[in-house]
């Protein structure tokens, strides 16, 4: 029994270009989506639930802030720095249009 092999047409391709390649890498994904799940989390949270030291952690953070994923606040509690961050409504709008290349990569694929 032979397969046939299906060559990816232009939706495929199209989608695939579509992937936002900020978000689409594995610790930024795990970072967007904790944020979108929770509205906002603190670095602790983040760095316990993606799995990642204080400094990927950081220089990921700042990534997406430089891109207008998310919003960081640092402020003070007590003596201690507390760092908060949360999506931008820029962050929700390509996370949605993440999530939609995906879906269109899967239909695609399924054809």
């Amino acid at each position: 029994m032979s397969a046939e092999l299906a060559i990816p047409g232009p939706e495929f391709t199209g989608a695939m270009e579509a992937l936002d390649e900020v978000i689409h890498q594995k610790a930024r994904l795990g970072i967007m989506s904790t944020l979108l799940a929770l509205g906002e989390a603190d670095f602790k949270l983040l760095k316990e639930t993606v799995g990642l030291s204080d400094g990927n952690l950081s220089t990921h953070l700042a990534l997406l802030e430089e891109r207008g994923y998310v919003a960081v606040r640092k402020e003070f509690r007590g003596r201690k720095p507390h760092t908060t961050a949360a999506p931008t409504p820029a962050g929700r709008a390509a996370f949605a249009e993440y999530l939609a290349a995906l879906e269109r990569i899967i239909k695609a694929a399924q054809k």
